[in-house]
């Protein structure tokens, strides 16, 4: 028996619903760290554990469809796309746990400077998820390449956020610590960009063969 398309659609439509969830986290994580609001972060955490649940319910359900269903070329494409595209999802979340967890933390210490560059990439991702649920909803190539573009934003910010840092660092050793902190959440904000890129670089591959 052949996979169906309702199956397909079902599958993707699970699929969307992991990205809102990571859009959800990110935001959270964003209220966190942004705007110092701790209580943020127990959501975010509760928010992961329902995108853990997905992805290994859904990785299951592909291995299932591959094993007994034997796709065509295009449906195996895309279920071969949808099982990569699972484990970036899931990790893009942990990185916004990562980030809401160390807002948390630095809640109650003054800030080192305002926090306008961290801002700036959690707007980004919250663009990248949108154009990622686009491009996978409407099978859209094109939304797909414009969201794999938006990380070229995220690593210059990310650098420029390192260069800072390490220039406040070496004029003020006892900042050392606060410093390495915003050091690391810049490091997870660039590395869940990376996570929604790959995500994208999945929908190009199947809905045109093309490896990025």
């Amino acid at each position: 028996m052949n996979v169906t398309t309702q199956e397909l659609k079902e599958l993707g439509a699970s699929i969307i619903r992991m990205l809102s969830l990571v859009r959800e986290s990110s935001q959270l994580a964003k209220r966190s760290l942004i705007d110092a609001d701790i209580t943020a972060t127990d959501l975010c955490i509760d928010n992961d554990k329902v995108i853990d649940e997905f992805m290994d319910r859904l990785e299951q359900k592909i291995l299932t469809i591959i094993a007994l269903r034997q796709p065509a070329a295009t449906d195996l494409r895309f279920l071969a796309a949808s099982y990569r595209m699972l484990s970036d999802i899931e990790r893009a979340g942990d990185y916004a746990v990562h980030v809401s967890r160390t807002g948390k933390e630095l809640a109650s210490k003054p800030r080192l400077k305002k926090y306008t560059d961290m801002a700036r990439i959690l707007d980004i991702i919250n663009d990248m998820i949108e154009n990622t649920i686009k491009a996978l909803a409407n099978s859209d190539a094109e939304a797909a390449r414009y969201a794999h573009s938006m990380d070229l934003e995220i690593d210059d910010l990310y650098e420029q956020i390192q260069r800072e840092l390490l220039t406040y660092m070496m004029e003020d050793p006892k900042i050392i610590s606060t410093a390495s902190k915003l050091l690391s959440t810049a490091r997870y904000l660039e590395r869940l960009g990376d996570h929604l890129e790959n995500v994208n670089e999945h929908i190009i591959f199947w809905l045109t063969s093309e490896r990025m």
